[in-house]
C-alpha cells in the first residue's frame, strides 16, 4: 500500500493547528480574564503562569500556515483571501498581546495600558479564531479555482 503524501501532510497540518488551538488556548483564556483581577499580585501570577510558554505556542500556527502554503499551495491560495480581515485582525491581537507581554515588566507608570493591551489582544486574537472557523465551517465560496466571495 503507498504512503499518500498528500494525506500525511494534512494530518501534519491539522495536528500543528490542533496543538496550537490546544495550548494556546490557555495563553489566551488567561488574558481574557485578565480584566476581572484586579490585584496587581493576582494579575501577576497570572503572567507568570503563561511566562514560559507563551510565545512557543505560536510556533504551531506559524508551522500550519508554512505547511498549507508549501503543500497545497492552490488552498492556500483560495482560502487566505476568503479570511484576510479575520487573520489580520487575529495576527494584530497576538501582536499586541506579546509586546503588552514584554512591556509590562519594564514600566509602572504605564503598566495599566499595557493591561488592558493584553486582554484586548487576547480577546481579538480569540474572537478572530472563532470568526475564521465559522467561516471555514461555513464554506468559501470558490469559482474557476478561486475565492468568489
Amino acid at each position: 500500500m503507498p504512503i499518500d503524501l498528500a494525506f500525511v501532510w494534512a494530518a501534519i497540518i491539522a495536528f500543528a493547528v490542533l496543538a496550537y488551538v490546544v495550548m494556546d488556548g490557555f495563553d489566551l483564556g488567561v488574558g481574557i480574564l485578565f480584566p476581572f483581577f484586579a490585584d496587581k499580585k493576582d494579575r501577576d501570577v497570572m503572567m507568570n503562569s503563561v511566562a514560559p510558554v507563551w510565545d512557543g505556542n505560536e510556533t504551531w500556527l506559524v508551522l500550519g500556515g508554512g505547511g498549507l502554503l508549501a503543500v497545497f499551495p492552490l488552498a492556500y491560495a483560495t482560502i487566505l483571501p476568503a479570511l484576510y480581515m479575520p487573520l489580520i485582525a487575529m495576527l494584530l491581537g497576538l501582536i499586541f498581546r506579546g509586546v503588552a507581554f514584554e512591556y509590562r515588566w519594564r514600566t509602572k507608570r504605564w503598566e495599566r495600558v499595557w493591561d488592558v493591551a493584553f486582554a484586548g489582544g487576547s480577546l481579538v486574537a480569540g474572537f478572530c479564531q472563532g470568526v475564521a472557523l465559522g467561516a471555514l465551517v461555513q464554506g468559501i465560496t470558490v469559482v474557476d479555482r478561486a475565492y468568489a466571495g
